[in-house]
């Protein structure tokens, strides 16, 4: 049962209830600018007509931009340096570990293991980059179709883990 059909049911309004409230009323007074203090002091500024649609409007505002714009350049000189620093550092990691992979591959390159796994991952890319290419120029690449051969690379991958894995106890690579 909705709730409207429960309302329907209940007492019915009166027509002072169904009324909205009378709005609350200012107080008007002829003195509005007795309480204020420099109305008829000689030294009343006037402002342009354009005022509050200027950015900054008085020397206050202008000194917390300025400051807040100095405290911003120096947290993005403090940041940058913080970031160089830490570029640097993974660099030279980088540098490092690509220094030892690849001497790690230079010592391995005459191994059938290694070389088998690096020609069979060559030929694999550019089949299914061949592959998906011409489906996709034909409309035929579907989502279906890419799981389908993801699937497949799966469980390529899977057989040659165990077959390295088995050619590898038969020719070590080395260290």
């Amino acid at each position: 049962m909705s709730y409207a059909a429960v309302a329907a049911k209940g007492p019915k309004q009166s027509e002072e209830e169904k009324r909205a409230p009378a709005p609350p009323e200012v107080e008007h007074t002829d003195a509005s600018t007795s309480s204020l203090i420099d109305v008829d002091i000689d030294s009343v500024h006037t402002v342009p007509s354009d005022f509050s649609s200027q950015p900054i409007q008085t020397s206050t505002q202008a000194d917390r931009i300025e400051h807040e714009a100095l405290a911003a350049e120096a947290r993005a000189k403090e940041e940058v340096e913080k970031a160089s620093k830490e570029f640097s550092k993974a660099a030279k990691d980088a540098k490092a570990k690509a220094r030892k992979g690849l001497s790690s591959y230079e010592k391995n390159a005459d191994n059938p293991v290694v070389l088998g796994n690096t020609v069979a991952v060559v030929a694999l890319s550019a089949g299914l980059g061949f592959g998906a290419y011409r489906k996709y120029a034909a409309g035929e690449l579907t989502w279906k179709v890419v799981g389908a051969w993801t699937g497949l690379v799966g469980l390529f991958a899977v057989g040659d883990y165990y077959l390295s894995s088995y050619f590898v106890k038969k020719y070590p690579t080395k260290k």
